[in-house]
């Protein structure tokens, strides 16, 4: 990795609408359905709940002894945070707006802050886009702008399991919005998958990377069946288990973690009976949700229970 990776150009040409196709604008993201400030988390609070609020993805609090750490693990990051007490501040602020549901602002404070931004910028624009984008072509422009984002990310920042993990995250996403012949073409199923697998290989604690696995093969088998899914892809049926119950070791309280467990054994057929997925609901819906993407979820899975 070279130190004079220009982050500006990478973002910039990661903003270049295809063809006939409009440049996203955050400006005209929905807000948050629950309430303004449940989810706020001012002044020393964002610190105070950060380990409740990132045992998922085992993020580090953004102060100078942490980011410092990143920094000597990414030498190429170095370049771009001239002034490591600003970046925090920035990135407390990022933080805060995505926790908050305010996810339009999250992104843009995340993408001001430089390449160190673009994880908490990715996070906020996959579970808007996911969550609450009702148009299909704006939340596929949403998450094909942040794949090419946290690609450019992952040039300069090798060494940061988040970096790796959004990356996989958006990616699965995204190619869930394109067709599959031409998400197996592109070799997007491999990528998902190497990016969510060098997470935890990073950072072996980290819960969403395992629900990501999970979604992953669930997806895959949904698309092309468990046998050709066993074969070309060596992707099980046990594997999508698997990595749930780690992710539920991890993080158990999560409602995000027994959601898309619930989800994915259904996608994935794996022997598992309808009461035993609405008994997953179950538990999603009587999780407390710590911020708004836990809220979505719990919204989600009571939902699911009719």
């Amino acid at each position: 990795m070279h130190l004079s990776f220009d982050w500006s150009a990478a973002l910039r040409r990661s903003r270049q609408p295809a063809a006939g196709e409009q440049e996203t604008c955050r400006h005209a993201w929905k807000r948050f359905p629950y309430g303004d400030r449940v989810y706020r988390y001012g002044g020393s609070a964002l610190a105070s709940n950060w380990c409740r609020l990132h045992r998922g993805d085992r993020e580090a609090f953004p102060e100078a002894g942490n980011l410092a750490e990143l920094l000597r693990a990414n030498p190429a990051l170095l370049v771009h945070v001239p002034d490591p007490a600003a970046a925090a501040t920035q990135l407390e602020e990022a933080w805060r707006a995505y926790h908050a549901g305010d996810f339009s602002d999250a992104a843009d404070r995340g993408l001001a802050a430089g390449p160190i931004g673009a994880v908490v910028a990715a996070k906020a624009a996959v579970v808007y886009a996911s969550r609450l984008e009702e148009d299909e072509a704006c939340r596929s422009t949403i998450l094909r702008d942040a794949v090419d984002s946290c690609a450019a990310l992952l040039e300069i920042a090798p060494n940061w399991a988040n970096a790796w993990h959004v990356h996989g995250m958006v990616l699965g996403r995204y190619s869930q919005h394109v067709p599959v012949v031409r998400a197996l073409a592109q070799g997007m199923g491999g990528k998902v998958r190497d990016s969510l697998q060098r997470a935890i290989l990073l950072e072996p604690r980290h819960a969403e990377a395992h629900v990501g696995l999970g979604i992953f093969y669930a997806e895959v088998i949904d698309k092309v069946g468990a046998m050709v899914a066993g074969l070309t892809y060596g992707v099980r049926k046990e594997a999508v288990v698997e990595h749930f119950e780690a992710a539920r070791k991890l993080h158990p309280q999560s409602p995000v973690v027994l959601a898309e467990y619930a989800r994915a054994m259904q996608l994935a057929g794996c022997g598992f009976v309808p009461g035993e997925v609405y008994g997953l609901y179950a538990e999603a819906a009587a999780c407390q949700p710590a911020d708004a993407l836990e809220r979505l979820d719990v919204e989600w899975a009571r939902g699911e229970m009719g």
